[in-house]
This record gives structure tokens, C-alpha cells and sequence, in this order.
């Protein structure tokens, strides 16, 4: 199954939503870099004020250059996301998505509703000084 990906900027909301599948390559992770790239330059809050919601429940396994570099876009500081959740299946596609996120502050869920809840709670930590 070929890669494929989605990435889209919701400014008015400041979240960035993605979804991710298939199997990917080197070539498909510049892609998606890139297109992220675009997506952030919309939103219109704060650096890393954003949160980040990705859905990876149709992801395969990858192979382990690839987690490699996915480890790398995710510590890339300039889009991290003040809150990031996964939306994944319970497969081992999952524990290579905490391999992936290396000690990243992120959460999982089994489905978009509860990760958007949790992406929108109310955060003490973020309220304005």
C-alpha cells in the first residue's frame, strides 16, 4: 500500500490536522515535510501555540529507516505542537509511533473525537499571564 497523506490547517481553531497511511519512503517523508511546511505557514497564532491532531490508525509498519526519520521530522522545534495527539489502531504500528516520538509529550486515542476533546480542554498551563 502506497503512502498517502493529508495535511491541513485550521487557523481559525490554530490546528494543524493530519493523516497518514500506507507505507512511506524517504521520498514521501520530504513530501509530507513539505506540505507541512505550506499547512503551518497558514496558521495565524503564536510559534508552537498550535496543536497537532494525527490520525495514523491506517499507517502500516515502517521499516526502520523510515521511523528514523519520522523521529526526526517530529523533534524538528519549529512545528512542535503544544499538544499532539495520535489517533492509531492497536496494532504494532502503534510501538513504532512511540518509538518514533522518542520521549514527546503526546497521547493516543482509538478515535478522533476523543483526541480533538482532549486536544481542546482547558490547559492551566496555557493561560495568559
Amino acid at each position: 500500500m502506497a503512502a498517502h497523506f493529508t495535511v491541513r490547517a485550521e487557523p481559525s481553531r490554530d490546528l494543524i490536522r493530519i493523516t497518514m497511511s500506507g507505507f512511506f519512503s524517504p521520498d514521501d517523508i520530504q513530501a509530507f515535510r513539505d506540505a507541512r511546511a505550506v499547512e503551518h505557514a497558514r496558521l495565524t497564532c503564536g510559534p508552537n501555540q498550535h496543536v497537532t491532531l494525527n490520525d495514523v490508525s491506517a499507517m502500516k509498519v515502517q521499516a526502520q529507516d523510515v521511523v528514523a526519520a519520522f523521529q526526526n521530522l517530529l523533534a524538528d522545534p519549529a512545528y512542535r505542537s503544544r499538544k499532539l495527539a495520535f489517533v492509531v489502531d492497536r496494532t504494532l504500528a502503534r510501538s513504532q509511533l512511540m518509538r518514533a516520538l522518542n520521549g514527546r509529550s503526546a497521547k493516543c486515542f482509538e478515535n478522533r473525537v476523543e483526541a480533538e476533546q482532549w486536544l481542546f480542554a482547558h490547559d492551566p498551563e496555557m493561560v495568559a499571564a
